[in-house]
């Protein structure tokens, strides 16, 4: 059948043919994350997925929804759209990791001044690469044109994902206690979050965002800030086959004071060295240029810590092992003790 066309609506500013094309330079994407129960025939009205519930008792599903916020206005500046999709699905899917859900599928939808179908497939190229990172598939998605509204040039990126656990496998913190140990996965960056400060802090338009740092290893301010969202789903999984975690921290906006916790029972306190924590240099040159107190940044920022585990101690050296089997320079930042919140010594 012939695609629709309308002269009137390309005269107001929507290119319904651009989202044709679009749609056609997704699709090599979109196949690369096909796992068993998804049916891409991208397209539809709705996005399939068939879950294999075997061995569950007692299915839950698991939902995450997220943006990536203003880091996309550096992704702009760089004119590099490839990996914020990666951070797009990294803020769904590492949310409902801490639930001990494994993700199943993901859709995306993306808002654009005007549609630039090779910069909207590299958006999507993004998402996929997030998606086969975690082991999830992208069935479907939306892409809108807002003229008027916004710039021509300008996109916003928001995802939703939904993950499947056997509710008596959840994690739940019932179990924790003081004494247990807080475990640390390191960050690749600033991941997806306080980017308003960081822009506060930088001009991030000025020529200097592109001119190599050696405290950042050669990489450019523009490159570090850049860098997409760890997804943690992989190495979670891998550990909860083999050792009991207690608690999962996504350390995200509120930095360690609101994320951490979120994971633990009334009567539990998380006690964090701060010298113990592997800081980037990344952290100390914003603190540097926007004058941001050290408070603050830990208020903000995961500060090199992506995600926190709690298991007990007895289990410790054999999480961290199982961890860095899987990829994750996993170490010891505290423990748990009698009180509420998190102190950070």
């Amino acid at each position: 059948m012939e695609k629709s066309y309308s002269e009137a609506y390309a005269a107001a500013g929507v290119d319904i043919t651009a989202g044709y094309r679009a749609v056609e330079l997704m699709k090599a994407h979109v196949a690369r994350t096909v796992i068993p129960g998804a049916d891409t025939d991208i397209g539809g009205f709705g996005g399939l997925f068939v879950p294999n519930l075997a061995g569950m008792e007692e299915p839950v599903l698991v939902s995450g929804t997220d943006g990536v916020g203003t880091k996309i206005k550096l992704a702009m500046v760089a004119d590099r759209h490839d990996t914020i999709g990666i951070d797009c699905v990294a803020m769904c899917v590492n949310d409902i990791i801490c639930s001990g859900a494994r993700p199943l599928f993901f859709l995306d939808y993306i808002a654009c001044g005007k549609n630039y179908p090779e910069k909207i497939a590299s958006i999507v190229g993004g998402v996929a690469e997030g998606c086969v990172r975690a082991g999830c598939a992208l069935i479907g998605g939306e892409t809108a044109e807002h003229p008027g509204m916004m710039p021509d040039e300008d996109y916003d990126l928001a995802g939703f994902a939904v993950g499947i656990a056997d509710k008596k496998k959840m994690i739940n913190n019932a179990d924790t206690k003081p004494g247990d140990v807080i475990i640390a996965l390191p960050s690749t960056g600033v991941h997806s979050n306080g980017f308003s400060l960081v822009r506060r802090a930088f001009d991030v338009e000025s020529p200097e965002m592109k001119l190599p740092r050696e405290e950042l290893g050669g990489r450019t301010l523009l490159e570090a800030l850049l860098e997409p969202t760890k997804i943690y789903v992989k190495p979670v999984l891998a550990l909860m086959e083999k050792v009991k975690v207690k608690g999962i921290s996504h350390i995200t906006g509120g930095g360690f004071y609101e994320n951490i916790p979120r994971s633990l029972p009334k009567g539990c306190c998380a006690k964090i060295r701060k010298s113990d924590i592997k800081i980037p240099a990344l952290f100390d040159l914003i603190a540097k240029a926007g004058g941001v107190s050290e408070r603050d940044m830990f208020n903000t920022y995961n500060m090199g810590v992506g995600m926190s585990i709690t298991v007990a101690a007895e289990d410790a050296e054999t999480a961290i092992d199982i961890l860095r089997a899987n990829g994750e320079d996993a170490y010891l930042i505290g423990e748990i003790v009698a009180g509420d919140g998190i102190e950070l010594i």
